[in-house]
């Protein structure tokens, strides 16, 4: 059982359809990479996936605008797609979403903090502060840094950690090198891999392609709102009319 299943996924704004019968799975330990051009639906889907399209859906409800979301989410074996947000984190599925958003008056230490408030356990929350610190060491040097005042690619780590500061059975980020400087993408993405080589399980959307190709085991290619191809970066990039048209390669 695969441990994220989508299957026959559509999401439609009013009118305008942004996913359309999108179906992919991500098994247990797996680093999947979902890669495509702008405006493919690929921030939409992860939005759909951790319930933040149904959010939108009722902050939208007695508006002009409507959202449709069709098809079903299981997560380790049970269906989510009906589910809050909140709920579905609770159950290990973390999203963080593109551009950081940190929040902004408080402290490094404060946004963590912030990020295990649905946790009881005193000392794993204690555990993953040491362990986020061990991944990001610039935010242990920074920990009582308004966030707000950091740098992008400290942001970025800062929201990364963050999303981990509960228990994570599969996170899935949102384009984490959007902005960076190379030197500061190639930190932040040895620490992903560094989360994956933990034994988490990584779902990651990102326009720097070869990048994911390096560290993916399988990747899905997503046009218009649709999956148009899915194998490993070989299978991919052997595709000419794939690797000109949707991959920019």
């Amino acid at each position: 059982m695969p441990l994220l299943e989508v299957s026959d996924l559509a999401v439609r704004y009013d009118k305008a359809v942004i996913l359309n019968g999108v179906s992919l799975t991500i098994d247990e330990h797996e680093f999947v990479g979902l890669v495509g051009p702008n405006g493919a639906g690929k921030s939409t889907l992860l939005r759909a996936i951790s319930g933040l399209v149904r959010f939108e859906e009722r902050m939208k409800r007695g508006t002009v605008g409507q959202i449709a979301l069709e098809g079903a989410v299981r997560f380790a074996g049970e269906r989510i797609d009906r589910l809050p947000a909140h709920e579905i984190r609770m159950r290990g599925l973390v999203h963080c979403p593109e551009r950081r958003r940190p929040f902004r008056e408080l402290t490094v230490l404060e946004n963590l903090h912030a990020g295990a408030y649905l946790s009881r356990d005193a000392a794993s929350t204690r555990h993953r502060l040491e362990r986020c610190f061990a991944l990001f060491p610039r935010l242990a040097e920074r920990k009582d840094q308004v966030a707000g005042t950091l740098s992008g690619g400290e942001q970025q780590m800062l929201a990364t950690a963050r999303a981990l500061m509960f228990e994570a059975k599969l996170l899935a980020i949102d384009e984490p090198s959007l902005g960076l400087a190379p030197r500061i993408r190639e930190e932040l993405f040895a620490a992903i891999a560094q989360i994956h080589a933990d034994g988490v399980p990584v779902l990651v959307v990102e326009q720097e392609i070869g990048q994911v190709f390096k560290m993916a085991a399988r990747n899905y290619v997503l046009s218009q709102g649709r999956v148009i191809a899915s194998g490993t970066a070989a299978e991919l990039m052997a595709d000419e009319t794939l690797r000109a048209g949707y991959l920019g390669l």
